[in-house]
């Protein structure tokens, strides 16, 4: 077998992230009408409380807490912790969305060469953070020769090695 020095294991893509979860009933709920996720099956010699949810092309497994009582909620959103990002069709309609809900969130945006990213970031029930932004406006350049993708594989710009991209934070 060919050595791939850009892959050594052969990855194909991203299937899912796990979340332990103080209540999984209730982060189906907003996973499933919030953001759109379906229930799926989930293999039954699993032997502990949990659920599995794909969409977007991607799976979240739910997995109940064994210690309900020493999960550490995330109550500050900081933009800069963990997250999973989702692009969205439209920043106004999420913002819309977010306050009739009711939840909490943080709105920044960053700037490269006069094209804007607006990112919001809101936590789960759990504290996990979510960001929902227009990533796709920016595209993602090469530090290297090898070609990188954007997440629409859409707004691929190849540039020299030498060259460097800069991200600013702009905030509103």
């Amino acid at each position: 077998m060919k050595e791939n020095k850009s892959n050594p294991l052969q990855l194909s893509s991203l299937n899912h992230i796990s979340l332990v979860c103080t209540s999984v009933e209730e982060s189906i709920n907003f996973y499933q009408n919030f953001l759109g996720f379906v229930p799926v099956r989930r293999p039954g010699s699993l032997n502990f409380d949990g659920a599995w949810l794909f969409g977007h092309g991607i799976g979240i497994h739910l997995l109940q807490s064994e210690d309900r009582e020493n999960i550490r909620k995330k109550t500050v959103i900081n933009p800069k912790d963990n997250h999973i990002s989702f692009q969205c069709e439209s920043m106004t309609t999420v913002e819309k969305r977010l306050t009739e809900m009711g939840i909490d969130w943080v709105r920044q945006r960053v700037e490269e060469g006069g094209i804007y990213v607006d990112q919001l970031f809101f936590h789960d029930p759990d504290g996990f953070m979510i960001e929902i932004c227009n990533c796709d406006n920016i595209p993602v350049v090469p530090l290297a020769e090898e070609m990188v993708r954007s997440c629409s594989r859409l707004n691929l710009v190849q540039q020299q090695p030498q060259q460097q991209i800069k991200l600013s934070v702009v905030q509103p």
